[in-house]
């Protein structure tokens, strides 16, 4: 069955170039009427360019619909009119997603503070400035989809990009308290770790792998989830061809009585409680303690007020 977006608006961030131009062109070609935001700076989001208006003659020349935007998802004062702006054109906002983004790559020794600051701030508030913009719009209307650009720097980690690190795990949070807020609205918010041959990676990829990581490639997952049957909370990786997905896992609780809460009681039992056996993906943070709860109840057989279980 042909998955169509017709009759739906879609924002789409850093959408002059890259991932964010091939999902623009995807969306507008099923049917959506496109909003193609890109400040147009370079790679470390410097300068300005109109990268955005190209894309939105390419979807026009093809029949489709779209407006470009030059905002900064930095401000969130610029998000909001562009939200405003799209409403007023097309009667509302149904999907975002959040695609901008800057490298400032060094190791954490040799980073400047304000490098640090700026990625995060484009990442991480910069996505949540937009979300933003959009939540009140998507909850009168009872529905809307979110993806998050996440990274597998976020989550696992990378030689020199302590602060793309922590900006991009940061999405991951807030995309699992967004679909958690917006599930009874039919908001769906996911994310999603892209691997693509674009002008932010193109000189940590061999010229061969920077072909074979073409940024088309990372479409099918990406549309998948800001379509109508997406799921939500879902980490999702995708690259040349290949798709997987990541969850955030915690292994069962092992509980200390209170004479072994101590620091040599903790390291005498650091093998089970680090023990990847019976790993489960939490739907909420709630699960923490509930977790905690049934291991004291396991060890005691009292339950949290002190009743048997």
């Amino acid at each position: 069955m042909s998955i169509s977006f017709k009759d739906k608006v879609a924002i789409v961030t850093g959408a002059g170039g890259g991932l964010g131009r091939e999902y623009a062109l995807e969306l507008a070609r099923r049917g959506a009427r496109v909003v193609v935001n890109d400040l147009g700076g370079s790679r470390d989001g410097t300068g300005h360019s109109d990268m955005a208006l190209q894309v939105v003659e390419e979807i026009e020349k093809a029949g489709g619909e779209a407006v470009s935007n030059g905002a900064s998802v930095t401000e969130y004062d610029q998000m909001e009119k562009m939200v405003a702006d799209a409403k007023q054109k097309w009667g509302g906002v149904h999907i975002l997603i959040n695609n901008a983004g800057v490298l400032r790559d060094k190791t954490f020794a040799k980073m400047e503070p304000e490098d640090f600051e700026f990625v995060v701030k484009v990442h991480l508030l910069g996505s949540a400035y937009a979300s933003k913009a959009c939540w009140e719009t998507m909850r009168e209307q009872s529905y809307g989809r979110i993806l998050m650009t996440a990274s597998s720097t976020g989550l696992f980690g990378n030689f020199g990009q302590a602060n793309y690190g922590a900006a991009k795990l940061g999405l991951v949070g807030l995309a699992k308290t967004l679909q958690l807020e917006g599930a009874k609205y039919n908001i769906k918010v996911n994310s999603l770790a892209p691997v693509a041959g674009t002008r932010m990676t193109e000189d940590l990829f061999p010229e061969e792998a920077f072909k074979l990581f073409d940024p088309v490639n990372v479409v099918p997952a990406a549309l998948y989830l800001v379509s109508e049957d997406a799921p939500s909370n879902a980490i999702v990786g995708a690259g040349a061809g290949g798709y997987h997905s990541a969850w955030v896992e915690m292994n069962e609780a092992v509980w200390l009585p209170e004479g072994e809460r101590t620091v040599e009681g903790f390291a005498a039992n650091w093998a089970k409680i680090s023990e990847e056996s019976n790993l489960h993906a939490p739907q909420s943070g709630a699960e923490q303690s509930g977790a905690i709860l049934q291991a004291m109840q396991k060890v005691t057989g009292t339950g949290p007020s002190g009743t048997r279980g």
